[in-house]
Formats: structure tokens, sequence, C-alpha cells
């Protein structure tokens, strides 16, 4: 058997920190039983779109995306990995409470004269960042990649599964790039991107424009902070779900800082994302963070629908400060960690943005399994063709 590593012993930490806060975190209209699931699924749905037309479809929108993708934001298209060494640190936790691990096997090659302890990615965040040197990347220019991931401890529902595919994009910038207005400018140019492969299939089948309303021109920026203040009563989720009504495609800056509650609006991991940044609104006020979501009204699912999660990454300093708010300075040892300590690789801005998320908005389906092939509970399989959902297998 392998001995116990380093790393072992930080990861099993982290697997302990399960808090009050994370439980606060989930509240909400987040889904956690199939009893809640075959109520929301909707009763009235039927597909738009025939699965082999939906598959041309797809393809001719994903194209485009990973085209238009690159000359918006310069980005070249680079192979990614699906496994990775655990002792790299560059595999992605998701957020901060160690609830959700990664796939790891032992390779014993070479009759364990030489072998390696490997982990499937859950997402290529910082792996990304490392690949802009690997790759020469300078300031402006960047890469994309056409990412797989297993995340085992999803809640398998309408739109988690355990199979992930995201553009995972990332792009060197200047030390003066790191603001919000950079973040904006940035998010709108995807916005730009999404709305152009929305035209593509409008015109392509015009059904899908006909049956629901299309996507706004633009996105509602807010922050967190004044989404709370809105709605303070509300648990984090449905504050999401009520701004969704009146704007129905909200970017939200500054997840991961505790707000005026004292909870983040969203648990994030300390060591990608710039969650702890002081920024300044728009009026002058004082708050955090230079990251964010892109969060939509799905009229199918009748449900809010996130597409895309980044920002701009943590310098040495911030890194350092998430880390002490998150209990986990350890990390610091890390190789990934040690680069970012070093400055040996770019400040940069990146994100995930969901495939399967966008093309079963894009298409207007009630269930990610439409869209992407991958493995289902029979109880979900069951509740879906009770509703016309064709599920792939």
């Amino acid at each position: 058997m392998p001995t116990k590593t380093r790393f072992d012993e930080l990861a099993g930490r982290r697997s302990q920190m399960a808090s009050a806060a994370k439980e606060a975190d989930l509240a909400g209209p987040g889904i956690g039983d199939y009893d809640e699931l075959e109520r929301m699924l909707p009763d009235d749905y039927t597909p738009l779109l025939e699965p082999r037309e939906t598959m041309r479809g797809l393809y001719a929108a994903k194209r485009l995306i990973e085209d238009r993708l690159g000359e918006e934001l310069n980005l070249m298209q680079v192979q990614v990995p699906l496994i990775v060494d655990r002792e790299s640190g560059v595999n992605d936790y998701l957020d901060r409470d160690g609830s959700r691990t990664p796939v790891s096997f032992h390779i014993a090659n070479d009759h364990e004269q030489h072998p390696i302890d490997a982990e499937v990615v859950q997402a290529a965040t910082k792996w990304k960042r490392m690949a802009l040197r690997e790759f020469g990347m300078r300031a402006g220019e960047g890469l994309l990649t056409d990412m797989r991931a297993v995340r085992k401890d999803y809640f398998l529902d309408h739109d988690h599964s355990a199979y992930v595919d995201q553009w995972d994009w990332e792009r060197a910038i200047r030390p003066q790039d790191r603001t919000l207005d950079y973040l904006t400018a940035t998010v709108r140019s995807i916005w730009k991107v999404i709305k152009e492969a929305e035209a593509l299939l409008h015109e392509r089948y015009p059904v899908l424009g006909e049956a629901y309303p299309p996507l706004p021109d633009e996105l509602e920026f807010l922050h967190a902070e004044d989404i709370l203040a809105a709605y303070p009563d509300l648990p984090r989720k449905q504050r999401e779900t009520a701004i969704l009504q009146e704007h129905p495609a909200v970017f939200i800056y500054g997840i991961g800082w505790p707000l005026a509650d004292e909870l983040p609006h969203e648990l994030r991991a300390a060591d990608y994302d710039d969650w702890s940044t002081e920024t300044l609104s728009a009026d002058g006020r004082p708050m955090h963070g230079l990251n964010g979501d892109i969060l939509v009204w799905n009229p199918v699912t009748r449900r809010r629908h996130e597409l895309m999660s980044g920002g701009i990454r943590v310098t040495k300093e911030s890194l350092v400060r998430q880390l002490e708010l998150s209990g986990q300075l350890d990390f610091l040892e890390l190789p990934y960690h040690r680069a970012i300590m070093a400055d040996e690789i770019p400040l940069s801005i990146g994100a995930g943005i969901g495939q399967s998320r966008t093309m079963m908005l894009l298409l207007r389906k009630a269930h990610l399994g439409e869209v992407s092939v991958t493995v289902w509970p029979q109880v979900l399989k069951r509740m879906c063709a009770a509703r016309s959902i064709h599920v792939l297998e």
C-alpha cells in the first residue's frame, strides 16, 4: 500500500471542516432529495427538438462559442488533463470545507518502483494558471480548454451530474487590470458570445425563440451585499431566485467574503478566485471581491440557472489572507501555492463556463441529461420518462 503523504494529511484535515456556515450556505431552493426533485420537474414539458437535432444544434453552438471566446478574449485552445498528481496541489476542491473530494487512485507503475497517486480533476482552475507559464502567455493572452471532470459528491438532480464539462479559460493580466471594471468588461464579452450562440440556434430552429423569451441583451451587475440588502430575510439561494424575477440575467460580484449577516453568499475555495480584496461600489461604498457568477432565470425549469463562475485570481497577498481566513495556511507548502508566493506564475483572470448547462438553457431542455451522457439513478430516470424528458444513456 502507498504510504500516507503530507497531501493526504492536508486533505483529511479539510474533510473535517464542516461547519454551521456551510449548512447556512446550503439553505434555500437547492434540491436535496428526490421527493423534492419530483415536485420541481415540470409536468407540462415537451421537448422542442428531438435528440438528433439536439446534437446538431449543440455542436453548432459549441463550435461558435469556442471560436468566439478565442476571438473576444484572445485565447488559444490547449489540451487539459483529466488526471493530475495528488502532490501537485492543482486539483480543485470546489469549496473550502472539504466536503467535495476528488476520485483518487493509485498507479503502481513499474511494480511500485515509480508509483503515482493520481486524482481525477474536479475542475482545471489551478492547473490553468500554471499552464499560462508553461505556454509562455503574456499579459492579454490566454488559453481555453474543453475540460472534462468528475464530481462524485454532487446530488444528482436536473442540473447537477457527476460528469462535468466546462469551457475552462484563463488569461494573463497586468497588476493594473485587477479591477471591477476589467472584470465587468470581460464578463460582458462572454455574455456577448452566449447571445450570439442563442441567435445562431434561433435562426436554425425558430421554435426555440417562439416558445420562450430570448435572453436579455445585457447582464445586470450586482454585488452580493446589495442582494442581501434587498432581501435580508431570505436565505442565499432564495435571494438569487428573487433577484432573477427582477433581472433575468445577472452577474453577482463578491462571492466568498462574509456579508453584513456575517455569512458569505456562498463558500468559495481560498486559493484561486480573489474574493477578499477591498473594492468600491459604483456609488463609493466599500465592498470585497473581484469574482462572481453569471446566473439566469431558466423558463423551462422555472428555476435559477448558473452558467459561469470565476474572476480575477489571487495575488500572493490575497492568497495568504484567504487561506488564513479558511484555516488552510498549510496549503502554502504545495507546489501551486509556492509558485504564487514566488511570483513564478502570471497574475490572471479566468472562469469555468458550464457547457452542458449552457446547452440545456439555449436548447430549452428540462434536464442536463438531454444534452450530455452520464450516469443517473433509476429513480431520476423514471421521473424524467414520466414527463417526456429524454435522458441520454
